[in-house]
This record gives structure tokens, C-alpha cells and sequence, in this order.
């Protein structure tokens, strides 16, 4: 057996080693998720109702159609039991399966989501490089300045700062939603259409990921920089370029990639504001949506896929280190 072909047969086994132990992690999370939902205020009855007054035994009715008449330890274990039949349960407010309500708005956050990802990762990293490599200079005070800003500023603030200056005062894109309203465009038309919809919030919910990358690569490729395989490889006569991407950026981007893994998380739970503000149909609107009907099953359908989702994401954060650190072992 090749040493590749190896080195494959452990990676996965250990990648499905990591999925089996994640297993019970899911299971703790989701009773945790149920208790604490089950303890916010709010009856999912009244909400459903708009606060009527209506007669007692109708809201009787209702919970038991519901099965909030029963004791909350089988509620869980019916949730539970249905879940690993991969039966998320009934939406209150939407009337239909969570699972089938969830997979229909997860395509316009997966869509949002990765480009956010893919502006915050190459610019970051990109103007990280850059800042480190001049280190002291007029450029690195501005790109830091200028991102500490971009840190600073709230999601729902800069979206809305954003809406106000390029969509309302100069009509550049459009206000909110995927798609413009009684659209028939199909084709690359609709391409651009979603596309052009797309540019704000994915600008806005890139900024704060932005920054973050930004600062741990200048960091980390100044530490890099200054160690002493780096000085001998310029002894060497090699070209700035080979010394700055061959040498020290591989070994400065191991930190950046356990972040880029554990920020899954946060870019998932931040998609509530950023979709929100711009009207986006993803899994962060709905998860407002869900909040405000107090509706049980899909919050925590919700919030089960964001467990599973980070969950994964470490585990591909793993691979990903046995690729860029010939160090790493995986037994």
C-alpha cells in the first residue's frame, strides 16, 4: 500500500471516528436546546391564537394537537425519537415538516453564507499578508484602523447604513428579498437579478469575519516573518515571493484555519440580523420567524442543524490541517 494511499485510509477513519464521537455531543445539545426553549416565556398557543380571547376548551384542543399537554420528559422523548428517524417534527406556524421547511430556505443561506466566506477569507487574508509584510508602515496603520472600525460596527447597523446610502439615497441595489417582485427573468437574467441582491448583505455579513481574519493573519504572519527559517531562506537568495507564500505563509495560516472552522458556528447564529435587515428567505429569517411564534419544533430543528454544522465543520478543519502541516499524525 502506497504511503498515500495510507495516509487516505487514516484520514477517513479517522474523519468517521470523529462523526461517530459527535454523535452523543448532538443528542446533549439537543436536550439542552429543549429545556431551554421550553423555559423562554411565551405560549406557542397564544401566539397561534394572536392573543384572542377564545374558549378554554379550543386552547385545550390546540395544545393536544399539538402535544403540549404533555409532560415535558415525553415531549422530549418523542422529539428525540423522531429525530433519529430524521423526522424534525410539524412547524406551528408554517403548518408543514421542519425538515421540508428547513431544506427550502437553507439553498438562499448556503448561497449567502459562502460568498460572505469567500470575500471575509480572501481579503482578509490577503490584506493580512500584506499589512504584516509592511509592518510599521503607513499602510498597516490604515488597514488596522480601518478594520478595527469594521469590527466595531454592529451587523443590524452596518445593514441598515448600507440600505440607507446605496439602495434608498443612490439606487444601486435593490431594498430587500433574492429576487425583484413579479420578476420573469429565468436564465443568466436571473442570475444577475439574484446576484444584485445578493451584494449588500453579503458585503455587510463579510465585514466582521473580514476583520477577524484580517487581524489574526497580520499577527501571525509578523510572528512568522521575524523566525529564523525565514531569515535563512532569504540568506538562501530566494525571491521575496517565495519567502513570503512558499515559507512563512503556510505555517502562519494553521491558527487562521481553526478559526475560519469554528466561525461555521457564528455565521450561522449571525444570519438572523444580516437576513433580517435585507429581508433575505434563509434559515436566519426563519429562525426570527420561529422565535417570534415561539414555535418548538422548528427552533430546535434549527438549532440542531447548527450543531450538526459546526460539529462537521471541525471535523473538515481537521482534514484540512493534515493537508497544510506534513506534522500532523492521524492514527
Amino acid at each position: 500500500m502506497s504511503s498515500e494511499t495510507a495516509f487516505g485510509t487514516r484520514l477517513l477513519a479517522y474523519s468517521a471516528r470523529r462523526l461517530a464521537q459527535a454523535v452523543p455531543l448532538v443528542l446533549v445539545v439537543v436536550i439542552i436546546n429543549f429545556f431551554l426553549i421550553h423555559a423562554a416565556p411565551g405560549d406557542p398557543v397564544d401566539m397561534l391564537l394572536g392573543g384572542m380571547d377564545t374558549d378554554p376548551e379550543f386552547q385545550a384542543q390546540m395544545r393536544r394537537e399539538l402535544g403540549l399537554d404533555q409532560p415535558l420528559w415525553v415531549q422530549l422523548w418523542t422529539y428525540v425519537s423522531n429525530m433519529a428517524r430524521l423526522d424534525l417534527g410539524y412547524s406551528f406556524r408554517f403548518r408543514q415538516d421542519v425538515g421540508a421547511l428547513i431544506m427550502s430556505r437553507l439553498p438562499a443561506s448556503l448561497l449567502l453564507m459562502g460568498t460572505s466566506f469567500v470575500i471575509s477569507v480572501s481579503f482578509g487574508i490577503l490584506l493580512g499578508v500584506v499589512a504584516a509584510y509592511r509592518a510599521g508602515g503607513l499602510l498597516e496603520r490604515l488597514l488596522t484602523g480601518l478594520t478595527l472600525s469594521g469590527y466595531s460596527m454592529p451587523v443590524f447597523w452596518l445593514g441598515q447604513l448600507m440600505l440607507l446610502v446605496f439602495a434608498v439615497g443612490l439606487g444601486w441595489f435593490p431594498i430587500q428579498g433574492m429576487v425583484s417582485l413579479r420578476t420573469t427573468s429565468v436564465g443568466f437574467d436571473r442570475v444577475i437579478d439574484v446576484a444584485h441582491h445578493l451584494a449588500l448583505p453579503a458585503l455587510t455579513y463579510s465585514v466582521y469575519q473580514l476583520t477577524l481574519i484580517y487581524r489574526l493573519t497580520r499577527v501571525k504572519m509578523r510572528e512568522t516573518l521575524s523566525r529564523e527559517f525565514v531569515k535563512s531562506a532569504r540568506a538562501r537568495g530566494l525571491s521575496e515571493l517565495r519567502v513570503v507564500f512558499r515559507h512563512a505563509f503556510p505555517n502562519a495560516m494553521l491558527p487562521v484555519v481553526t478559526v475560519m472552522g469554528l466561525h461555521v458556528g457564528h455565521m450561522l447564529a449571525g444570519s438572523v440580523l444580516t437576513e433580517t435587515v435585507f429581508a433575505w428567505p434563509g434559515l436566519g429569517r426563519l429562525m426570527y420567524e420561529a422565535i417570534g411564534a415561539r414555535d418548538f419544533p422548528l427552533l430546535l430543528g434549527l438549532f440542531t442543524c447548527i450543531s450538526v454544522a459546526v460539529i462537521v465543520a471541525n471535523v473538515v478543519t481537521d482534514v484540512i490541517y493534515a493537508f497544510i502541516d506534513p506534522r500532523v499524525v492521524y492514527s
